[in-house]
């Protein structure tokens, strides 16, 4: 159950004020009776020594005569006391609460404390219960005679009457007290209420800060007290952990920016090898929607691989890990990681993975190994067999007319294949560096396929192929650069003419839709195999490698017509039946 502080501040000042009241209350009691006491020892003191000055002078004047019991009635009647005469042997002679009968059956008093303490010091003192009369009295004696020694004279006063004076006094004191008890806790609860309020205030503006809001100001801001240090303290502090949570939202977007952009992979585990981070790319990679936090690496990934990275970077703690992987699902990639421990003041705090993608890098490098070769392969063909034969002409060849002219045709055949290797090359280097010049104006289409079987006219009359071209209406201009559209003609209608049959057919449909103009070369010729047409337009890929070179091409066509089409915001596409022919289809966007 919750307190507040003005109840508290309330309770302890008000256990205080009764801590004191009652130290108050028993002091004063105590001294109150101390003092009436010793008032009514030193009252009954004087007043036993004015009753043996009037004893002694009763004996001296009438000591024939001398009644002890009607001079103790009449000491006891004049000052308001019980009055007792004891004789030196201790012999009761006169009381004044007693009559002659009661005189006679009362014991010896001559060892009573009182007695006893006023025979040896000159004057007894003594409370105690007196059988007699069935009350507390206080007894006070003194000797009386000659050089005192001729009796004892003996006062007693009942002590309840001590008591009912001390009980008023007491009343007194406590009515006193409480009085000053009910005023305090009055005066307690105003001033802790005065002084809990700004505390009461501070602690709301407090709850308010740590759930963000910084609105609120103290209103006793000014105060030159500990109060007012405290409310300018806490409005410091409100500020500057306002100003922190904005640097720390900052730097939090920053991070989160960067995280967000990086195409990299990032995974921070804690020391346990629990998530505490997974970037967005690296979700991507593996397809993880789940929430990833505090979760194992297996249980989010499913890949051992990346498991075991963590469990030895967590194991070893000091060393940097790195290893390239491959993975199967969810899609086929490369992968590379780099991890490395997290350690803040000599102590482990867990492990940063950094996940490139280098699918791309490791294609690209077979690619670059695949086309050295190919080339080396490539270049070696005709420069062997020119060198061969230039070898063997030098070497008396050229004396032999039948001969001469195979040998130069062969030579003049070997070097243009060379020949157009290179511009092939050269223009495919072009294309991919972007530094081939194509300038995108309309155009009409139809001429350029017209120029192109021209150029191929004499090859296919050769050949005995019929060539159809089939228009469904009238073509729309298309943005094209006419010089790279014609090569892509050229090379497309080139090789539906090398590799289609003597007397088979080639045909060029053109299709219209609301974006571009589709453009199909079908031929009936030996067809592609299914497995060999994810890469038939790969740098240097033949499918008969053997036909190709034998019909004079050089690898690169195909290669050279997807990026052309490519360069005019186009796609190129192939179907392939093997025996049955293939259609090569693009398209390129309307004017």
């Amino acid at each position: 159950m919750k307190i507040k502080l003005h109840w508290k501040l309330t309770l302890i000042f008000c256990l205080a004020v009764i801590f004191g009241l009652f130290t108050g209350y028993f002091y004063l009691t105590s001294q109150l009776k101390t003092y009436i006491e010793r008032g009514l020892e030193d009252h009954l003191r004087h007043q036993l020594l004015s009753g043996r000055d009037l004893l002694e002078e009763e004996l001296k004047q009438n000591k024939a005569s001398f009644d002890p019991q009607n001079l103790a009635r009449r000491i006891g009647q004049q000052q308001q006391v019980r009055v007792t005469i004891i004789k030196s042997d201790g012999t009761v002679v006169g009381d004044s609460n007693l009559n002659a009968l009661e005189l006679k059956k009362l014991e010896n008093h001559l060892h009573r404390p009182e007695i006893q303490q006023s025979s040896l010091i000159g004057f007894g003192l003594n409370k105690r219960y007196s059988t007699t009369i069935k009350k507390y009295l206080l007894y006070m004696a003194v000797p009386f005679g000659r050089e005192h020694r001729q009796g004892f004279l003996r006062y007693a006063v009942t002590i309840s009457s001590i008591e009912l004076l001390e009980g008023q006094i007491q009343k007194m004191i406590a009515g006193a007290l409480l009085l000053v008890f009910l005023l305090s806790l009055a005066f307690t609860y105003i001033i802790s209420l005065v002084v809990s309020k700004p505390l009461n205030e501070m602690a709301k503006i407090a709850r308010a800060m740590a759930y963000g809001d910084f609105s609120h100001r103290p209103s006793i801001f000014y105060s030159n007290d500990e109060i007012g240090d405290l409310s300018r303290a806490l409005s410091y502090m409100s500020d500057e952990i306002k100003w922190k949570m904005e640097q720390i939202k900052l730097e939090s977007v920053k991070l989160d920016a960067v995280l967000s952009s990086m195409f990299e992979g990032i995974m921070v585990v804690d020391e346990r090898g629990k998530i505490l981070l997974m970037n967005p790319s690296l979700r991507k990679f593996f397809f993880v929607d789940s929430v990833p936090e505090s979760k194992t690496p297996i249980e989010v990934i499913r890949n051992a691989q990346i498991q075991d990275v963590v469990d030895r970077i967590l194991k070893d703690k000091q060393k940097l890990i790195t290893q390239e992987m491959s993975t199967v699902y969810p899609q086929e990639q490369i992968l590379r990681i780099n991890a490395a421990p997290i350690i803040r003041n000599d102590i482990f705090e867990g492990a940063v993975l950094v996940f490139h993608d280098i699918t791309e890098l490791r294609r690209l490098e077979r690619v670059r190994q695949d086309f050295v070769a190919n080339v080396s392969h490539e270049l070696r063909t005709p420069i062997s067999s020119i060198k061969g034969y230039a070898e063997t002409l030098l070497d008396g060849a050229m004396a032999d007319k039948d001969n001469l002219k195979e040998f130069i045709n062969i030579i003049h055949q070997d070097s243009n294949r060379l020949a157009n290797l290179i511009d092939d090359l050269l223009d495919l280097a072009k294309i991919e560096s972007g530094k081939m010049n194509i300038v995108l104006s309309p155009v009409d289409i139809r001429p350029i396929l017209d120029r192109t079987l021209r150029v191929l006219d004499k090859l296919i009359k050769t050949k005995k192929l019929s060539i159809s071209v089939d228009t469904s209406s009238n073509l729309p201009k298309i943005l094209a650069d006419d010089k790279r559209l014609a090569q892509v003609f050229l090379n497309l209608l080139d090789n539906a003419v090398k590799y289609t049959p003597e007397g088979g057919s080639i045909k060029v449909r053109f299709s219209v839709n609301d974006q571009a103009v589709v453009i199909d070369v079908a031929d009936t010729g030996i067809g592609i195999p299914e497995k060999d047409i994810p890469r038939i337009f790969e740098r240097f890929y033949r499918v008969d490698k053997a036909r190709s070179r034998e019909l004079g091409g050089t690898g690169l066509g195909l290669s050279i017509v997807k990026h052309i089409v490519l360069a005019h915001n186009g796609q190129v596409s192939v179907r392939s039946e093997l025996g049955l022919g293939s259609v090569f289809s693009f398209f390129i966007p309307r004017a």
